[in-house]
């Protein structure tokens, strides 16, 4: 065990570089406190690595405590370690010989730089050396006529001096009429100092009165110039600073220049409200004073009343915020409340006119709500907000981007709001579509005069997906990458999700189920409903729950990044919406077609005289209307829905049987021979044994249900009109063969035939309750009247 911790400390540090700690020099490794990373000698006379080795006792050691084989093992291993070093020991002496030689080119360069570097220094030394003794030599040459010179020049000065001043007022007088104001000014600020400390004296006061006069004369007329409406901004920014020169009052000249600006620009602002008139239809005179407006008179594009607000309006307002900025804020003043008083002047002026402005911007992007395109309205917005961001810059204290924002927000809000109503408007128009097709159904169907409801029903699909899709294609508009705006969060994230998602997708989902809950009211203004258009809808409902609704809101999402924690209204809750609307339309038209039916019945019943009727030999016609209109709601429901779940039936041949003979003949055996047994009781009892129908229960969602449901309500209605009648024989006769006709033909479109089965007996029981005279008509007859009908 010690051998192997022996050979494995000796490979560990066989390495040279690491041995004598070069390998974390090499790497910038510096040990702590700048001492050795070499590792500590050991005293070991054994420990080949210690400086201590003793190579006889290390022999010995080996003889006597190893094999021959060993010795030999030790041997080999001692030859590769001697190898390795030797190899490493050259790598050493190579690499530092080629930075041995790297170092002596360096030293040799530097000694070249340094040997041109002293050349020049000596020959700079020199120069200043030669220039100190040129000047000592001016010096010397000169000192006797320097104080000579010195008054000479004073003198030269102060006489350039006077003739300035005696020449002054004819200078003052020669640029008043050349209209160089400001060389005037730049006059007589020049020369007021000296004109005000020597006034006292007699030569100078002619001068400065003189200068004074002309001055006055020349602040009248740059305060003329205020009145002139064809002053620029930039005219009365120069004529505001020569005041500001002559030591005008600044808060008096604050308010002149503001009135005069606001003038040209409240122009500005009657240009933008003329447009909005002429853009709302209002009559507005044309205005041939101004022939550089003519262009004003025409009604503008939305994009070209934002141009015209930006190059007009804007412009001067930039203009005339940096000139106040220039004249009354950028200017060094010691009396800081001036400031104050010039900035509030100059808040409370933009306030008011970028207030009017926004208010012109709203009426005109609000009579933009009935436009098709959006292009031009987000280019007109974004070149809007674009404009006032600078504006900001100009004038810190102020945030309109804050009301801008606001502006564009309405303005994509208000086109969202267009586009839902567009949305409600093509849902109408498709309903009406449907109305006027299921009113002509032979411009349909022509081969069998149904119309195709299914048709029909894709049709309003396809038309309100696309719709839907368009619109949401014409408001990527305000999201583009090349709008300034869309890229705000602020704007943005409510756009996209409050404004799209939820108030157009969402909200016109909303919409549909809520028209649909319409139909289904008592008292609906829409009027007669036909059922096949509550046939259509649940379906359509249906077709929304299960995929449109997911289809529309991940199409949205995805157009619009919206995000699924930012998600508004849940999917599920909007199917669960669309199907209870579903299944109320569904069940709204199982009780319309199930009292139609049953009114057809009711009418047949209560108008015929059943105690005098005549022996029957025919089916009545309102049975077989009954059976026609079955077969064409069963045709109607079967376009729209599935088969759905039927019972299991018997043999084709027991339907035509008379599943209820058996007990009627019992039944009227029992009346005949027992009349101490009570009829009422008898039926009673048996109805203990059958299944309790629900006549109004919720309709599934298939045929054979919608079926179902109309039908018992249908037999339903027969029953208690059957109840309240009395009936002699043939009476009795009739609805024997009347509930035999419908039981052949209608066991088909209910999902258990034994319903129908149960109702109609039900019937003829009754009837037997309600005859003076109960004799049944034999079965072989009826089955005859039934296949003559």
């Amino acid at each position: 065990m010690a051998d192997k911790l022996a050979d494995a400390d000796r490979r560990k540090r066989r390495d040279l570089k690491s041995f004598y700690g070069l390998e974390g020099e090499a790497n910038g490794e510096v040990p702590a406190g700048g001492e050795s990373t070499k590792p500590a000698a050991s005293t070991d006379p054994c420990d080949i690595n210690s400086p201590h080795f003793q190579p006889d006792v290390y022999l010995n050691k080996l003889i006597q405590e190893r094999s021959l084989v060993e010795l030999m093992e030790q041997e080999q291993t001692m030859t590769k370690d001697i190898r390795s070093l030797d190899s490493d020991m050259q790598t050493l002496v190579y690499e530092n010989y080629n930075k041995f030689i790297s170092a002596t080119d360096t030293i040799r360069k530097m000694k070249n730089d340094f040997k041109k570097m002293e050349d020049e220094m000596d020959h700079l030394a020199t120069n200043m050396s030669k220039i100190t003794t040129f000047s000592a030599s001016i010096s010397d040459t000169l000192q006797d006529r320097r104080h000579q010179i010195t008054k000479l020049a004073g003198v030269h000065s102060l006489l350039k001096k006077l003739q300035f001043l005696f020449e002054l007022p004819a200078r003052l007088k020669k640029c008043i009429e050349m209209e160089a104001y400001s060389q005037a000014v730049r006059y007589y600020t020049k020369a007021q100092r000296v004109l005000h400390q020597y006034s006292h004296m007699p030569s100078f006061q002619g001068i400065n009165r003189d200068c004074d006069a002309i001055i006055q004369q020349l602040c009248t007329t740059l305060r003329q110039q205020f009145k002139e409406k064809e002053s620029t901004p930039k005219q009365l920014a120069e004529c505001v600073d020569l005041l500001l020169q002559l030591d005008e009052p600044p808060e008096e000249l604050c308010d002149e220049f503001l009135s005069h600006a606001r003038q040209k620009i409240d122009e500005d602002l009657q240009d933008l409200d003329r447009q909005i008139k002429l853009q709302s239809g209002e009559a507005v005179p044309v205005q041939e004073d101004r022939p550089a407006k003519a262009f004003m008179n025409t009604p503008m594009d939305v994009l070209e009343f934002v141009d015209a607000g930006c190059n007009g309006f804007l412009s001067n307002m930039c203009l005339v915020i940096a000139s106040y900025n220039d004249m009354f804020l950028s200017r060094t003043q010691t009396d800081e409340r001036l400031d104050n008083i010039a900035l509030r002047k100059l808040v409370l002026f933009v306030n008011d006119l970028m207030e009017q402005y926004f208010d012109f911007v709203r009426q005109r992007v609000q009579l933009e709500r009935e436009t098709g395109d959006n292009t031009i309205l987000v280019r007109a917005l974004d070149r809007f907000h674009r404009r006032l961001q600078a504006m900001n810059k100009l004038l810190p204290d102020t945030d309109f981007s804050r009301a801008g924002t606001e502006i564009v927000s309405k303005a994509a809000k208000d086109r969202v709001g267009h586009y839902l109503q567009t949305l409600k408007q093509h849902f109408a128009d498709a309903l009406t579509d449907i109305r006027q097709n299921l009113a002509a159904p032979r411009l349909v169907g022509k081969h069998d005069g149904v119309a195709k409801l299914a048709e029909l029903l894709s049709n309003m699909q396809g038309s309100v997906v696309e719709q839907i899709k368009s619109v949401l294609n014409n408001l990527q508009a305000f999201i583009a990458a090349d709008i300034t705006f869309a890229m705000k969060p602020y704007f943005r994230g409510p756009f996209c999700n409050q404004d799209v998602r939820e108030g157009l997708v969402v909200g016109f989902v909303k919409h549909i189920c809520a028209v649909c809950n319409e139909f289904c009211e008592s008292s609906s203004d829409r009027g007669s409903v036909p059922p096949a258009l509550l046939l259509i809808l649940s379906r359509y409902c249906i077709d929304l729950e299960n995929a449109t609704i997911s289809y529309l809101l991940t199409l949205t999402e995805e157009q619009f990044l919206v995000e699924e924690r930012a998600a508004g209204s849940p999917v599920a809750d909007l199917c669960n919406e669309a199907k209870s609307a579903a299944q109320r339309l569904l069940n709204h038209f199982v009780r319309v077609q199930g009292l139609t039916i049953s009114q057809m019945l009711r009418k047949s019943v209560e108008t015929r005289d059943w105690l005098n009727t005549i022996e029957p030999r025919n089916v009545r016609a309102v049975m077989k209307r009954v059976v026609e209109d079955m077969t064409a709601i069963d045709l109607q429901v079967g376009q729209l829905y599935e088969e759905g779940v039927r019972r299991e039936r018997s043999s084709d041949s027991s339907r035509r049987t008379h599943p209820h003979s058996m007990s009627q003949q019992n039944k009227r055996l029992q009346w005949s021979y027992s009349p101490s047994v009570d009829n009422s009781l008898m039926s009673n009892i048996q109805k203990l044994f059958s299944e309790k129908i629900e006549v109004f229960s919720a309709v599934e969602f298939s045929k054979v249900s919608v079926l179902t449901g109309i039908i018992k309500i249908s037999l339903k209605t027969f029953l208690e009109c059957v109840r309240l009648r009395t009936f002699g024989r043939y009476g009795l006769q009739q609805i024997q063969v009347d509930t035999h006709y419908l039981q052949l033909y209608l066991w088909r479109f209910v999902s258990d035939e034994n319903l129908v089965q149960v109702l109609l007996d039900e019937i003829v029981c009754s009837s037997v309750h309600r005859c003076v005279d109960p004799v049944m008509m034999e079965p072989s007859v009826i089955d005859l009247i039934c296949e003559r009908g």
